[in-house]
């Protein structure tokens, strides 16, 4: 009895699935392992779920004719769905074993059609990429074809959470889609960013530079603040996306996803008492506040190795998401500059889009000062970061630990620029400028005049801390809600927030703000 036909199309199909499967030549994935790097297709595997993945346009091919005579499946990019912890979301992977994963027309309108559908099913999209720019066969092709991508970036941008992962090359053009998402993950040795190569550089300025020293992943993370997450391999960098995913929401119109509280909400962190030295010229940790103050003690930290002078990072409270914001007295003595003010800016509006309470732990001696600052328009890039909270409607909490002083601690989220509650432990310090600073100005001409000059300033040091360097004059006049035990921080954040999560906030009807870039 003859074979029913539907036999031999299965056949046919197989047939061409392998292929697909296999579009990469044996040589090539070679090559991609003896780097340290995994396929396009194991990165996928190791990301998602098990059998969750579902692929889309596996049996495309290019239409470039005699200009690329091999048409093989895929055309160097993987796309589709699946889940991670059971969650959506939809994902494109760049195989630099077909054509050195160079984006051409059809490569693009798979990331297209995926990107799409991200969005319309309010998913988030992760971008795995590992390619070497445009297929320069394609001409303006390729370069029309990257304009779509970023063109979707912009119109996702708050609406889905777009994760970019660097996984090999990624020059010139395409960096700019990587930069208009919300994260960026590199991995060390193997993956880079740049706009022009080390060639170039060398031949127009005469500087040397190797690839990874231009590019690489610990130069954007502690240089250029372009890379958010730096892991050691492959595997490592996929298992950080996963963690990041299990903080965010799946969409704008989604809260985070609650977990079941296993640290006892009313727990008490007596060592907080400690934690602030008996000098306020000495540095301490603010992490040790943060994580003090976290279920289980996590904390998972954004862009670690930029702007060290504050930290961000997310964390969970009562089984809730949070973002935290905190100055860092260890660098620099906590003070905002403009790599700060630009990270913590950042930070705040994707928490702020994607409906995240922020937590912001508070000890500013004030702007960092000096020509570089002012010439590198400090004024311009701190009030970014001014901005971002005035315009943030999340729930909102400042804690002020220690110093608190001048404008600083107006942007750091206080309550004059819209913080929902404000609490300060009894170390805190709240005034126009430290002591020192503030005797110079007060009493120049008495100090000048006095027969004992460094005796009377010590006097009139000690009289200005005892009546402005402590949180009850801000207490009395309402500009902090409460002055707490630092112990008790944990339980009154979990409390607050708790109150404040049915907060809602009528924005004015305008086409878009005009943040100060």
């Amino acid at each position: 009895m003859p074979d029913h036909p539907m036999t031999e199309r299965l056949e046919e199909l197989g047939k061409r699935k392998e292929q697909a499967l296999h579009a990469g030549s044996e040589a090539a994935v070679q090559r991609q392992h003896d780097r340290g790097k995994m396929t396009a297709r194991e990165r996928i595997e190791h990301l998602l779920d098990e059998g969750s993945f579902q692929e889309l346009d596996m049996l495309a091919r290019h239409r470039a004719g005699e200009a690329l005579k091999d048409r093989p499946y895929t055309d160097g990019v993987i796309t589709g769905f699946g889940t991670v912890d059971g969650r959506k979301v939809c994902i494109f992977s760049q195989d630099f074993t077909v054509f050195g994963g160079a984006l051409g027309e059809v490569f693009a309108e798979k990331i297209h059609k995926v990107m799409d559908l991200s969005s319309s099913l309010g998913v988030p999209i992760i971008g795995l990429n590992d390619g070497a720019g445009a297929r320069i066969q394609e001409g303006v092709v390729s370069l029309a074809m990257y304009g779509g991508i970023f063109h979707r970036n912009v119109a996702s941008s708050g609406v889905v959470p777009q994760i970019s992962v660097i996984m090999g090359p990624c020059a010139g053009g395409a960096v700019y889609s990587p930069a208009l998402t919300d994260f960026i993950f590199m991995v060390q040795e193997t993956s880079y960013m740049f706009i022009t190569g080390p060639d170039v550089v060398k031949s127009v300025t005469g500087e040397v530079v190797t690839q990874e020293q231009l590019g690489g992943a610990m130069t954007h993370a502690t240089k250029s603040g372009v890379c958010h997450f730096v892991a050691r391999d492959d595997r490592a960098c996929l298992d950080e996306v996963r963690y990041l995913l299990s903080f965010l929401p799946s969409n704008n119109l989604d809260l985070p996803p609650h977990v079941e509280p296993t640290d006892e909400a009313g727990r008490t962190a007596p060592e907080l008492r400690e934690l602030i030295p008996a000098s306020s010229r000495m540095p301490y940790d603010m992490k040790k506040a943060i994580v003090a103050a976290a279920d289980d003690g996590e904390y998972f930290e954004y862009a670690p190795h930029y702007a060290q002078n504050i930290t961000c990072g997310f964390a969970r409270l009562d089984g809730h998401v949070v973002g935290m914001v905190g100055n860092q007295p260890q660098v620099l003595a906590g003070v905002l500059n403009i790599d700060a003010s630009e990270k913590a800016a950042r930070f705040v509006r994707t928490c702020d889009a994607f409906n995240i309470p922020l937590v912001t732990f508070v000890d500013v001696p004030g702007f960092q000062p000096g020509t570089d600052q002012e010439y590198g328009g400090i004024i311009r890039h701190g009030a970014k970061l001014l901005y971002a909270y005035c315009e943030a409607t999340v729930p909102r909490v400042q804690v002020i630990t220690r110093k608190a002083y001048g404008g600083a601690y107006v942007v750091m989220n206080s309550k004059s620029i819209g913080a929902d509650l404000a609490y300060a432990w009894p170390s805190a310090e709240l005034a126009v400028m430290g002591a020192e600073q503030a005797i110079n100005v007060l009493h120049k001409r008495e100090l000048a005049e006095h027969p004992d000059p460094e005796q009377r300033r010590l006097e009139l040091i000690d009289d200005y801390n005892e009546r402005h360097a402590n949180p009850y004059e801000a207490a009395e006049r309402g500009y902090i809600d409460d002055v707490i035990d630092p112990a008790d921080t944990r339980a009154v954040l979990i409390r607050s927030l708790d109150l404040l999560r049915t907060k809602r906030e009528d924005l004015p009807r305008r086409k878009h703000a005009n943040v100060p870039l």
